[in-house]
């Protein structure tokens, strides 16, 4: 019997350990902040100044980061399928250290590509995967309620990070910083998930949510759950894939061109910014209330409602010509975010169980960001045509009307109706 095991059957009489899981979770993604666009985007100016480039260099190399970050995500979906949660949070967590680690030594454009490309790949995706899987295998009937809870890790490094890293490069430097960032990332993830981490309730005779006899669908839904190519073949999952990458697109370009926007709309920088701390708010305390909604309503019609969200965003932000409206934009917003970041992790194994989840959801993710990497693409675009973003605004709102009605019609295939309850 491993450390792991004994530990958690020390504990789970007291407290189910799917809890413990959680809190693992939460910090998994509160260790991804290195990798986040909030977090990277307070070094751009420090960038362009120590390395002599333009502020359209930076930017194309981090879009190209992300999108060939996104390609190696199913990959590791199938290593997490393959050799569990523990070991690959584990691993992943020292590469992503590693990484803040040599960040420091980019001296070009070439470099700091590869710099970008690494840090998205192993913050944003990677660990970001291991984290959510981690928790998916653990809660089911309460899934949406547990994965809400563990994204608000996001949202608290969302909070965080910005003002910490700003601190430390106005202190010791924006090289010393990463390093810091390295060393903080190391020592959060490796003893915690190293020790504590058991990958499925399974592993230690007991069922998600710490229910004392299997469901139907629970009894059958590890064993036989969709595989990847399966998965891929059906038609639901292709619609799910595009309506959950719809919001990373919207959300990116919306959140990139923001203070422009608002400053066109007649606002202030400071006034714009200001902005941000309403979205954030929002966005904690719909990720507890979406969860809660998830799990007990009809999946389809939650997630539609989801995606919707963000067509009722856009809406408001192309009437937003004051600071009251502009916080009303800032909770939809905010509800927008959360809708997105809970569905991306919940609709997987709900749809199509939880043995192969981190392959299917890996392939998901990588659809996901793709969608995200060109989100700033066609505002700026409109800008450049029209001299401002109404255009872009208003003709992709359409986007999510669309996918949403579409999802709003989804059924679970027929192998994962059997296998694990997907409404």
């Amino acid at each position: 019997m491993n450390l792991q095991i004994r530990i958690a059957e020390k504990i789970n009489p007291h407290l189910f350990y799917g809890w413990i899981m959680l809190a693992v979770g939460f910090l998994g993604l509160l260790a991804t902040g290195p990798g986040q666009s909030y977090n990277i985007a307070v070094f751009v100016n420090p960038l362009i100044e120590e390395l002599k480039l333009s502020r359209t260099a930076i930017s194309s190399a981090y879009s190209l980061g992300t999108l060939i970050a996104a390609f190696g995500l199913s990959y590791i979906g199938r290593m997490i399928d393959r050799f569990g949660p523990r070991l690959m949070i584990v691993a992943l967590g020292l590469c992503l250290g590693a990484v803040c680690m040599l960040f420091p030594f980019v001296s070009g454009i070439i470099a700091l590509s590869v710099a970008f490309t690494a840090v998205r790949f192993f913050g944003q995706g990677a660990l970001t995967l291991g984290s959510t899987n981690l928790v998916s295998q653990w809660f089911s009937r309460r899934r949406g309620m547990a994965l809400s809870i563990t994204s608000l890790g996001f949202a608290v490094g969302n909070a965080l990070y910005p003002p910490l890293t700003q601190m430390l490069i106005a202190g010791i430097g924006w090289r010393m910083c990463w390093v810091l960032q390295g060393v903080f990332v190391l020592a959060l993830i490796i003893p915690i998930a190293g020790i504590l981490v058991v990958n499925k309730p399974e592993d230690m005779g007991l069922l998600p949510d710490g229910d004392p006899k299997p469901s139907s669908g629970e009894e059958n839904g590890m064993e036989d759950g969709f595989t990847v190519p399966e998965a891929l073949r059906t038609v639901t999952f292709w619609l799910l894939a595009v309506g959950t990458a719809i919001p990373a697109m919207l959300i990116t370009g919306m959140i990139f061109h923001q203070i422009s926007y608002f400053e066109g709309q007649g606002l202030d920088a400071q006034s714009a910014a200001n902005i941000f701390p309403i979205l954030s708010v929002s966005m904690v305390i719909f990720m507890v209330v979406y969860g809660q909604l998830l799990d007990r309503f009809k999946t389809s019609t939650v997630v539609s409602a989801g995606i919707l969200m963000n067509a009722v965003a856009l809406w408001l932000l192309y009437i937003a010509d004051n600071m009251m409206l502009a916080g009303v934009y800032a909770v939809a917003m905010g509800a927008t975010q959360a809708a997105a970041m809970t569905n991306a992790s919940y609709i997987w194994p709900r749809f199509f169980g939880r043995k192969h989840l981190s392959g299917i959801q890996g392939t998901a993710f990588t659809v996901g960001i793709t969608g995200a990497a060109v989100g700033p693409l066609p505002f700026g675009i409109a800008y450049d045509v029209f001299g401002g973003y109404h255009e872009a605004v208003l003709g992709l709102s359409l986007l999510p009307v669309i996918f949403g009605a579409a999802v709003f019609f989804t059924r679970p295939p027929t192998r994962a109706a059997r296998h694990e309850k997907s409404e």
